[in-house]
Formats: C-alpha cells, structure tokens, sequence
C-alpha cells in the first residue's frame, strides 16, 4: 500500500513541475525584450500635445440654487404586466355590479363567482383568475364609482 501511496505522490510531483515549465517557456515566447534605444524612440515619435484652454467670460456663469430635493423618493413601475391586489379586484367588481359581498381583500368563493360572472359576461375564459386580460376590461371599473363624502352630494 505505501508503494501505491509513494508512486502516486511522484506521479503528481513530474506532473507539477512539467505544468509550471511549460507555462514559463510559454511566458517567454510571448515576452520580447525591449531595448533602451526603443524607449527612446517611443518619446520622439509621438506627436508633441498641446494643453487645452477655453476662454469663457465669467459673466456667463450664472449662480443657479440646486433644485429642491425630495425626501420621498418614487417607486419605480413592476416590471413586467400589473398584478391587480384582492382589495382592487373588489372594488373593480362591485363598482360594476359583479359583486355584493364585503371589499375586504380576501378571494373567498364570493370572489371568485363575481370574477367568472365578469368573465363570461365580457366574452372571456370563465376560469376565475385575473389575468391581464380580465384585469384590463376590469380596471375600467376600478375609478367608476368614486365614493361620496358624508354631508354632501355629488349633484349640483
């Protein structure tokens, strides 16, 4: 066993060094050496640069106050199509007089028969999903029947 265990660490050994010689002989085929006089020559070949200047009158910087930063910061649109909330879904169906029951955000089997309803009424799949499909004929709804404040009326 230990013959097997010596063979194989000198095995690994040759691979090691042959591995790392051949990178280095590779290394220095890439690498040419670069004379003194070379260097120099890079200097004078290249073309003299002349710093840049611009001339602008100071009568056209205007002092400007930095616009007034707000602290609350816009949340970006989703990615990809809306997802409605259950509360939306709601109210959507019942301001179109799909749904009866209590707009209280949970799809219960209330929910759902509104949704189908909606869906077969509308010329859709009857599948009770809201997908962007429904979602874009039910959103219609959504803003339809705005709530009245208490004391006053919506006639003039």
């Amino acid at each position: 066993m230990k013959k097997y265990l010596l063979l194989g660490t000198a095995v690994l050994f040759a691979f090691s060094c042959f591995g790392c010689a051949k990178k280095e002989a590779s290394l220095e085929q890439m690498q040419e050496p670069v004379s003194m006089d070379a260097l120099s020559n890079i200097n004078a070949t290249a073309p003299e640069v002349k710093p840049m200047t611009s001339e602008i009158p100071a009568a056209s910087f205007q002092e400007t106050t930095p616009a007034p930063v707000s602290s609350k910061l816009e949340s970006l649109p989703p990615s990809g199509p809306y997802k409605p909330t259950s509360r939306e879904i709601q109210e959507a169906l019942k301001n179109a007089g799909y749904y009866t029951g209590i707009v209280d955000g949970k799809v219960g089997p209330k929910t759902k028969k509104a949704i189908e309803e909606f869906q077969k009424a509308n010329g859709l799949k009857a599948d009770g999903k809201v997908g962007p499909k429904t979602w874009a004929l039910l959103s219609k709804n959504l803003a339809a029947a705005e709530p009245v404040s208490k004391g006053k009326s919506k006639t003039r």
